[in-house]
């Protein structure tokens, strides 16, 4: 079988050097000729590291950030392409943290004196204009999403990531690291809008075809296991650098490293809350997770580390909300003229066939637990009502899952 992606993985300390680090990285990239040649050709690169957090919340290990990529990490990337390159280098974020923060977004921005180190312009996603970008060939959940203008305007873009496990997504890599650059309101969407059940694992798959690194790299140096945050209970010394040059196939091979089965789906764990985003893009042809069709080499043997996903509810109680939010969107479908009418230009929460909020600006400001009221059980559908449908949500996914897991979702006792 041609393997047509490449992704390599190496050992390095996670106490070395900032040049040590950087000659890890490099012997990892090297292989890496199409990932090079893209970048070499580039005339604006544009770069988007897992870095966004208060400063007050930022955990520590060893002296490097346990959720966050590295510093050394971050300058070893920023060489490697300065020297491969002499195209513009941005770095781009939308900083959710900050904006609920007292910290500025210069503060939550964590490795902006490794940017003013290295000259390289920082493009705060949350100011920037916003386009609504197509997803090439046509979109898994959307026809089109909100990104910042400025991220869209590079001919090779890079994803530098923290591997880390998620309590929705059970692996958090360099394709959910690219969910960071989606725009909020009011010209884009509440964060929780994409973040939803169903949804999400199709949005990443989408977000991936439109920025298409040409690079990926995950800073598996310390790592996270059992969520994304949290109080770094978790830590895990993996002592590792991966690199490749398609952010699926990367991903698959580091969720490999990790002791998970990348092709595995809901509901084999990690993937215990939703569908595995690999197994997604796989299936919508934007690259894989067969190891068969990955030229894949490491210096280090998985696992790596014990990493899980911890789990949020029972998994009854997850059953239960991805029927009943499939149930609610199809149900949406069948009476959008009557909806339209009502709710124009609103968002609406519905629930059992019936609208539990609606507002303009998509704020729920309080949780979907709490707005569930006594029904605990029902999954809260979330939906800006738009009579041109601009956003093109496809609603044959929320059908395919009902039939897919037909056995999975059958009702249960009921759950309380």
């Amino acid at each position: 079988m041609d393997k047509h992606y490449r992704v390599r993985a190496v050992r390095c300390d996670f106490d070395a050097n900032d040049e040590a680090v950087y000659q890890a990285l490099k012997r990892a990239t090297d292989p890496l000729d199409r990932s090079w040649n893209t970048i070499a050709n580039a005339r604006r690169i544009g770069i988007k590291f897992n870095q966004d957090w208060n400063p007050d919340r930022v955990v520590m290990r060893h002296g490097q950030r346990q959720q966050l990529v590295s510093d050394s990490v971050v300058r070893a990337t920023l060489r490697l392409i300065r020297e491969r390159s002499s195209a513009e280098i941005f770095v781009a974020d939308v900083g959710v943290e900050g904006n609920a923060s007292v910290h500025s977004r210069r503060e939550c921005t964590t490795i902006m004196p490794i940017l003013d180190e290295f000259g390289v312009p920082y493009v705060d996603g949350g100011k920037d204009p916003v386009t609504w970008a197509p997803v090439p060939g046509g979109g898994l959940m959307f026809d089109r999403y909100p990104l910042p203008s400025a991220s869209l305007d590079a001919d090779a873009f890079v994803s530098v990531q923290k591997a880390k496990n998620h309590r929705f997504m059970g692996v958090t890599l360099s394709l959910k690291n690219l969910f960071g650059l989606v725009s909020l309101p009011p010209s884009g969407r509440p964060r929780g809008y994409y973040h939803h059940l169903v949804r999400l694992p199709y949005v990443l798959a989408d977000l991936g075809r439109i920025y298409d690194p040409a690079l990926n790299i995950l800073d598996a140096l310390v790592c996270q296991a059992g969520e994304e945050w949290g109080p770094g209970d978790h830590a895990r010394d993996c002592s590792t650098l991966i690199a490749g040059d398609h952010t699926i196939a990367t991903d698959a091979c580091a969720t490999r490293l990790m002791g998970h089965d990348p092709k595995a789906d809901w509901t084999v764990p990690p993937f215990h809350r939703d569908r595995n985003a690999l197994a997604v893009a796989e299936e919508g042809g934007f690259g894989t997770n067969d190891a068969d069709r990955i030229d894949f080499a490491s210096e280090v043997d998985a696992p790596l580390g014990e990493f899980f996903a911890l789990e949020s509810d029972p998994p009854a109680v997850v059953r239960s909300w991805i029927r009943t939010a499939c149930e609610q969107a199809l149900f949406y479908a069948e009476n959008r003229e009557r909806l339209i009418a009502r709710h124009a230009d609103h968002y609406i929460l519905l629930q059992m066939g019936e609208v539990r909020f609606t507002d303009r600006s998509g704020s729920l400001n309080a949780s979907r637990r709490e707005l569930a009221g006594d029904h605990p059980e029902q999954a809260l559908w979330l939906k800006y009502v738009d009579p041109d449908e601009a956003e093109g949500e496809r609603f044959d996914v929320y059908a395919d899952t009902l039939d897919r897991f037909a056995s999975e979702l059958a009702p249960d006792e009921p759950v309380r």
